[in-house]
């Protein structure tokens, strides 16, 4: 009769010692001796023998079921809705788990386990917490009572690798001609706003036009829970927000690292996300000689956008409308607006310039549009295409060298050149 695997899983850890730092060889050799000894090998086959071992090894030095997850290379999205309710995004498409945890104690310890690498806390106090584990990947936790079926825990994977625009211009995410379109923006220190909806790539389309800016510059990073892989920056400072403690003191925000970022002479700064009033300071830090600072948001287009960085800053202070519209259009150069196709590709659908200010009004300036052809294979067809509109603010892009000529020439161009 075979033993339960949860209390095979208690006698190793029961014959292992605790108390010092052990090899994962160690452990793997006790895992081994122990299944041998209390089951009988002739009723379990090879990979179901594996199988266990794996799970008591992650059970007892990683993640438990979420190991296995975190492994799989076409996984993209973990989702936990409590201990025995598990979900996935695999290459696109979202399909429940067999596996599960063997109790929401052996949960509750995984948040803890992940939660504490961090030093986050959560609790029935702090019942919402978002944080990371160690490849970066972001994780958003919500526990009981908030969360009625019992604790929730949703894991975005970030390639073990990094994603280049060369690899976005293969999977038909983008074009050559707007990629070069973008480094040249980047290049010549154009503001840049991504925005899209959950899942969409923003993160990941920040970190590939991150890998455009001159090596020779410093670079500044701030986010909530760090996610941002930027690997080609070698003058790098990455700041992270921090929640208050049990006392609901000692809490450094969005907002405070903004503000510190600007005393550290930055030439860009970068915000992971702007969620609240931190928008106003990052438009500020735009406003005041940084050029090239790059934030990504939530919303369903760029003029949607618009509003939520209105809204944003409403919540946070008292201004007149018409104040907050010329912040941003000032601080805002250029909108990359991201979504998911229907068949869930990734893509962008639309770049747009911020023209200016007019009778009240923030005016964009469409550039690239994604048109649809059809279907083919369940799969949408279709490309980023430019419009008969040129980019109007080009003073940037001249005075770095990234197009050469005349202002008003340049402007009255045979149409197809985006200048």
């Amino acid at each position: 009769m075979r033993a339960n695997k949860e209390e095979i899983r208690d006698k190793v850890v029961n014959s292992i010692d605790m108390s010092r730092e052990l090899e994962d060889e160690e452990i793997h050799n006790v895992i081994d001796e122990i299944i041998l000894n209390e089951l009988d090998c002739k009723y379990i086959t090879i990979n179901e023998r594996c199988s266990l071992h794996k799970y008591i090894f992650h059970s007892i030095r990683g993640l438990g079921i979420i190991e296995d997850l975190l492994c799989d290379e076409n996984v993209t999205e973990i989702m936990i809705n409590n201990y025995k309710n598990i979900f996935v995004e695999r290459k696109g498409k979202l399909e429940e788990v067999e596996g599960q945890f063997s109790s929401e104690e052996r949960l509750s310890d995984t948040i803890q386990q992940i939660v504490s690498k961090n030093n986050r806390r959560v609790n029935e106090s702090t019942p919402i917490v978002d944080t990371r584990l160690e490849d970066g990947s972001r994780v958003n936790i919500v526990l009981p009572p908030i969360a009625i079926d019992g604790a929730v825990i949703t894991i975005r994977k970030f390639p073990k690798e990094n994603i280049n625009m060369n690899q976005l211009i293969r999977w038909n995410c983008i074009t050559r001609e707007v990629s070069d379109f973008l480094k040249k923006l980047v290049l010549a220190g154009y503001n840049i706003f991504i925005c899209g909806g959950t899942g969409c790539g923003k993160t990941t389309f920040l970190n590939v036009l991150s890998d455009f800016i001159p090596r020779d510059e410093r670079v500044i990073t701030i986010e909530d829970s760090a996610e941002l892989q930027l690997k080609n920056i070698r003058n790098l400072i990455r700041l992270e927000a921090r929640q208050a403690n049990v006392e609901g003191e000692n809490e450094i925000t969005i907002r405070s690292l903004i503000k510190t970022s600007l005393r550290m002479r930055p030439d860009r700064i970068i915000v992971g996300e702007v969620r609240g009033i931190e928008a106003l300071d990052m438009l500020q830090a735009m406003n005041t000689g940084h050029d090239g600072s790059m934030s990504t948001g939530h919303a369903n287009s760029p003029k949607d956008m618009l509003s939520r960085l209105e809204t944003m800053i409403l919540m946070g202070i008292e201004m007149p409308l018409s104040a907050i519209r010329a912040q941003i259009a000032s601080g805002i150069d250029i909108i990359v607006y991201l979504g998911r196709l229907r068949d869930r590709s990734r893509k962008v659908i639309e770049i747009d310039e911020v023209q200016g200010f007019h009778s009240g009004e923030i005016v964009l300036n469409k550039l690239y549009e994604f048109v649809e052809y059809g279907e083919k294979d369940g799969k949408v067809c279709g490309q980023l295409k430019q419009t008969d509109n040129k980019l109007i603010h080009i003073d940037k892009m001249i005075k770095s060298g990234q197009i050469k000529g005349e202002k008003n020439d340049l402007q009255n161009g045979e149409k197809g050149d985006i200048f």
